[in-house]
């Protein structure tokens, strides 16, 4: 062979050796599909940098999205086979079987069946059987209701939970709506367009949707004289019908009402702390009350959300190292701290909020104290893997009864039926 020919070779020899030596350091990318209440993905962001900087072999995308994407596109995405390698996501039943089994790929498996709460480990499970670890909770909620004191000291009324521990949903809508008209403010109180938001006002009611025999009744008189009551808010325009009536039959919140002032009472949950800090500012004092009293107690909803993995991803023992090192104590920490959400983790200790923020403060201490007083019946809801099939058809059958489409009786009728039949249409899957 030529001398030339030799050298020929020996260069595409050393080109080929150099372009898989590239290849072999490029890092494998991963892909978290993710929604923000606030400022979280930030953190996020900041985690996972630093994760990079320690595991260079690893690069994570953080692809953030509009929450409906999360309840309506990404199961379809994963159902194609088109799953991301990881996502935050709030119903955990509809993924079952197409979670990442971790538990012989993350560090220490004892670690997470002792630091989160079984009922969520358990939620993510398909079956008895199922020991599998797929997630963990990085956020823990409560729903419960803010109001704007500033506006209640405007109006020379007195908030009614300072002097009772037992105030009715008729007695706070009597009060509020006394401080909107003496403040001239556009609403008195609104409620998120959500199942999951409205459930904890239907159980303080004494709605059980739950019955000891395992079946689900719809029509009991506490859950009429909520959903009564949410309709006379709309009747008597004491609350923004473009929440319920004009969001186009979607999820939709009334933060920004209580942001701008224009609302004085807002049943949401603690999820919102964050962002009320940054977004009110010094413009107005807004606390956080407790749940209001009915037949069946003061209870708002559990919630949160997870962090699962795919078992579609192309790179498992990555994933689970990404998963690993979010699920840390010192990650959690700072993401818990940072957000100023309600941790998920069971171990972390007294924490130190950064936020300057006084009301911040007080009202995660407010959430806190309400966790004792979540019903049997509202747990049984979020973890009994239920959830989407019952809320979806409360949220819009009410919306039609709102605007008049259906009366009480009808919307209660289609309720049971729209959860008899997806309930039978899962277990026939």
């Amino acid at each position: 062979m030529k001398r030339s020919n030799i050298l020929l070779s020996m260069l595409a020899i050393f080109m080929i050796m150099a372009t898989m030596t590239a290849f072999a350091q490029e890092p494998v990318e991963l892909r978290i599909t993710w929604y923000d209440d606030g400022s979280e993905g930030a953190v996020l962001r900041d985690l996972l940098d630093q994760f990079e900087a320690e595991n260079p072999d690893i690069r994570v995308v953080v692809d953030t999205v509009a929450y409906q994407v999360i309840l309506e596109q990404l199961p379809v995405q994963v159902e194609a086979g088109e799953a991301p390698d990881m996502a935050r996501v709030t119903d955990f039943a509809a993924y079952r079987g197409n979670y990442l089994d971790l538990t012989s790929l993350v560090e220490d498996p004892a670690y997470w069946e002792e630091n989160f709460p079984a009922a969520v480990t358990e939620a993510l499970r398909d079956g008895d059987e199922d020991t599998g670890l797929y997630g963990f909770p990085n956020q823990f909620t409560v729903s419960a209701p803010y109001i704007n004191r500033t506006l209640f000291e405007q109006a020379g009324i007195e908030v009614p939970s300072d002097s009772s521990d037992e105030v009715t949903w008729a007695e706070w809508t009597e009060a509020a709506t006394a401080v909107a008209e003496a403040t001239e403010t556009d609403y008195a109180i609104a409620v998120d367009r959500s199942g999951h938001r409205l459930a904890g006002p239907l159980f303080s009611q004494g709605a059980v949707l739950f019955n000891e025999d395992g079946t689900i009744t719809v029509d009991t008189p506490g859950f009429r004289a909520m959903s009564q009551q949410l309709i006379d808010w709309h009747t008597n325009d004491v609350t923004p019908a473009e929440i319920w009536v004009g969001s186009g039959g979607t999820y939709a919140a009334g933060a920004d009402y209580f942001i701008n002032g224009q609302l004085v009472m807002y049943m949401s949950g603690s999820w919102q702390v964050g962002r009320f800090t940054n977004d009110i500012g010094d413009a107005f004092d807004w606390d956080v009350v407790p749940n209001p009293t009915g037949d069946g107690g003061s209870t708002g909803m559990p919630g949160g959300t997870v962090m699962v993995a795919f078992n579609q991803t192309e790179h498992p023992a990555e994933v689970a190292r990404v998963m690993d090192y979010l699920a840390s104590v010192d990650a959690m920490r700072e993401f818990t701290e940072r957000t100023l959400f309600i941790p998920g983790h069971l171990g972390l200790g007294e924490l130190a909020f950064q936020s300057e923020n006084p009301l911040a403060q007080a009202a995660l201490a407010d959430f806190a104290s309400e966790v004792p007083k979540l019903s049997a019946q509202a747990y049984q809801l979020q973890y009994g893997g239920q959830a989407f099939a019952i809320n979806n058809p409360i949220r819009d059958r009410l919306t039609q009864a709102i605007t008049g489409e259906l009366s009480l009786d009808e919307a209660i009728e289609r309720i049971q039926q729209d959860i008899d039949d997806a309930l039978a249409a899962a277990a026939a899957s």
